[in-house]
Protein backbone atom coordinates (compact mmCIF):
# COMPACT_ATOMS: atom_id res chain seq x y z
CA UNK A 1 0.00 0.00 0.00
CA UNK A 2 1.54 3.29 -1.09
CA UNK A 3 1.04 6.41 1.03
CA UNK A 4 0.12 9.86 -0.29
CA UNK A 5 0.27 12.48 2.46
CA UNK A 6 -0.06 15.51 0.20
CA UNK A 7 -3.53 16.41 -1.12
CA UNK A 8 -3.86 16.02 -4.87
CA UNK A 9 -2.88 19.10 -6.88
CA UNK A 10 -3.01 22.16 -4.66
CA UNK A 11 -3.71 25.52 -6.23
CA UNK A 12 -0.59 27.60 -6.71
CA UNK A 13 -2.31 30.86 -5.73
CA UNK A 14 -5.26 30.79 -3.38
CA UNK A 15 -7.89 33.51 -3.62
CA UNK A 16 -7.42 36.28 -1.05
CA UNK A 17 -10.80 35.53 0.54
CA UNK A 18 -9.93 31.93 1.37
CA UNK A 19 -8.98 31.12 4.95
CA UNK A 20 -5.65 29.40 5.38
CA UNK A 21 -6.00 25.90 6.82
CA UNK A 22 -3.60 23.36 8.24
CA UNK A 23 -3.90 19.60 8.34
CA UNK A 24 -2.08 17.01 10.37
CA UNK A 25 -1.00 13.58 9.17
CA UNK A 26 -2.48 11.13 11.65
CA UNK A 27 -0.18 8.34 12.83
CA UNK A 28 -1.32 4.91 11.63
CA UNK A 29 -0.52 1.28 12.29
CA UNK A 30 -1.17 -1.25 9.53
CA UNK A 31 -1.63 -4.90 10.41
CA UNK A 32 -2.11 -7.91 8.17
CA UNK A 33 -4.95 -10.17 9.24
CA UNK A 34 -6.21 -13.47 7.89
CA UNK A 35 -8.90 -11.60 5.89
CA UNK A 36 -6.82 -8.63 4.66
CA UNK A 37 -5.38 -5.49 6.25
CA UNK A 38 -6.40 -3.36 9.23
CA UNK A 39 -5.44 0.33 9.28
CA UNK A 40 -5.61 1.94 12.72
CA UNK A 41 -5.40 5.75 12.79
CA UNK A 42 -5.21 7.91 15.91
CA UNK A 43 -7.52 10.92 15.55
CA UNK A 44 -7.65 12.72 18.93
CA UNK A 45 -10.38 15.32 19.27
CA UNK A 46 -12.46 13.81 16.43
CA UNK A 47 -15.97 12.42 16.80
CA UNK A 48 -17.55 9.70 14.64
CA UNK A 49 -19.64 12.13 12.59
CA UNK A 50 -16.61 14.25 11.71
CA UNK A 51 -14.68 11.49 9.91
CA UNK A 52 -14.81 10.96 6.16
CA UNK A 53 -13.29 7.76 4.74
CA UNK A 54 -13.55 7.42 0.96
CA UNK A 55 -12.11 5.29 -1.83
CA UNK A 56 -11.83 6.74 -5.33
CA UNK A 57 -9.76 5.32 -8.19
CA UNK A 58 -7.82 3.03 -5.87
CA UNK A 59 -6.94 5.76 -3.34
CA UNK A 60 -8.11 5.49 0.27
CA UNK A 61 -8.62 8.98 1.74
CA UNK A 62 -9.03 9.78 5.43
CA UNK A 63 -10.29 13.27 6.32
CA UNK A 64 -11.32 14.27 9.81
CA UNK A 65 -12.35 17.52 11.46
CA UNK A 66 -11.16 18.12 15.01
CA UNK A 67 -13.54 19.56 17.58
CA UNK A 68 -10.77 20.24 20.08
CA UNK A 69 -11.15 24.02 20.02
CA UNK A 70 -11.01 25.94 23.29
CA UNK A 71 -13.81 28.44 24.07
CA UNK A 72 -11.37 31.15 25.21
CA UNK A 73 -7.81 32.03 24.30
CA UNK A 74 -5.44 30.19 26.65
CA UNK A 75 -2.69 32.01 28.54
CA UNK A 76 -0.18 29.39 27.38
CA UNK A 77 -0.63 26.65 24.80
CA UNK A 78 1.82 23.94 23.72
CA UNK A 79 -0.54 21.79 21.66
CA UNK A 80 -3.24 22.61 19.14
CA UNK A 81 -5.51 20.23 17.29
CA UNK A 82 -6.06 20.65 13.56
CA UNK A 83 -7.97 18.72 10.93
CA UNK A 84 -6.48 15.45 9.67
CA UNK A 85 -5.70 14.25 6.14
CA UNK A 86 -4.00 11.10 4.84
CA UNK A 87 -4.14 9.02 1.66
CA UNK A 88 -3.03 5.53 0.70
CA UNK A 89 -2.77 3.89 -2.73
CA UNK A 90 -4.57 0.54 -2.57
CA UNK A 91 -3.32 -2.52 -4.37
CA UNK A 92 -5.47 -4.73 -6.59
CA UNK A 93 -5.57 -7.37 -3.83
CA UNK A 94 -7.94 -5.17 -1.74
CA UNK A 95 -11.69 -5.66 -2.29
CA UNK A 96 -12.71 -1.99 -2.47
CA UNK A 97 -16.44 -2.80 -2.34
CA UNK A 98 -16.18 -4.45 1.09
CA UNK A 99 -14.08 -1.86 2.96
CA UNK A 100 -15.57 -0.94 6.34
CA UNK A 101 -14.56 1.41 9.13
CA UNK A 102 -15.38 2.00 12.78
CA UNK A 103 -14.53 4.78 15.21
CA UNK A 104 -14.15 4.41 18.97
CA UNK A 105 -12.52 6.76 21.51
CA UNK A 106 -10.67 8.77 18.85
CA UNK A 107 -9.26 5.68 17.13
CA UNK A 108 -10.35 4.93 13.56
CA UNK A 109 -10.06 1.32 12.40
CA UNK A 110 -10.43 0.60 8.68
CA UNK A 111 -10.74 -3.00 7.50
CA UNK A 112 -9.45 -3.68 3.98
CA UNK A 113 -10.50 -7.22 2.99
CA UNK A 114 -8.60 -9.20 0.38
CA UNK A 115 -10.18 -10.01 -2.95
CA UNK A 116 -11.50 -13.57 -2.84
CA UNK A 117 -9.28 -15.87 -4.84
CA UNK A 118 -10.92 -17.50 -7.81
CA UNK A 119 -11.58 -21.15 -7.17
CA UNK A 120 -10.66 -23.66 -9.86
CA UNK A 121 -13.65 -24.62 -11.93
CA UNK A 122 -14.16 -28.14 -13.19
CA UNK A 123 -15.46 -28.27 -16.72
CA UNK A 124 -17.40 -31.36 -17.72
CA UNK A 125 -16.73 -32.76 -21.15
CA UNK A 126 -19.79 -33.95 -23.05
CA UNK A 127 -19.55 -36.66 -25.68
CA UNK A 128 -20.88 -35.39 -28.97
CA UNK A 129 -22.88 -37.89 -31.03
CA UNK A 130 -22.09 -38.29 -34.68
Amino acid sequence: MKENTIPAKAETKAPDTREESRTLTPPVDIFETADGLAVIADLPGVEKGDVNVAVDKGILTIRAASKGRLPDAPLFQEFELHDYFRQFQLSDSVDQEKIRAEMKYGVLTIYLPKVAEKQPKKITVNVASQ
